[in-house]
């Protein structure tokens, strides 16, 4: 799964989803947590070395449990930068937090 984060203060949001991951301990058990590094664009002033976070997951991880994880942290949130999460082959772009965005979102995500 690859989760990342477009808008004002995209970068301090990602980096405290990330930090509220490695506190649940569901997450820690089923999953490794990591950046995924990108280089600079050709001409592009500084670079995002933290620009996609990554979850790798052993076979017990649903999506329902990251969308659980992933509600209750967007909820202690005031900024809503546009995520967009990657998952076998599938994407959606969540903006915002209202239980019928994240009902889409497993909805998408868990499609065969």
């Amino acid at each position: 799964m690859r989760i990342s984060m477009v808008g004002r203060g995209a970068e301090e949001e990602l980096r405290s989803l990330r930090t509220w991951l490695l506190e649940d301990p569901k997450v820690r058990q089923h999953s490794k947590v990591f950046w995924e590094t990108s280089q600079p664009q050709p001409g592009a002033m500084g670079a995002d070395a933290f620009s996609v976070l990554q979850l790798v997951t052993d076979n017990f991880w649903q999506i329902s449990t990251f969308s659980i994880t992933y509600a209750a942290w967007r909820k202690t949130r005031t900024q809503a930068p546009r995520v967009t999460i990657e998952h076998n082959g599938k994407s959606v772009t969540i903006e915002g937090s209202d239980t019928e965005t994240l009902e889409r979102m497993i909805r998408s995500l868990s499609a065969e």
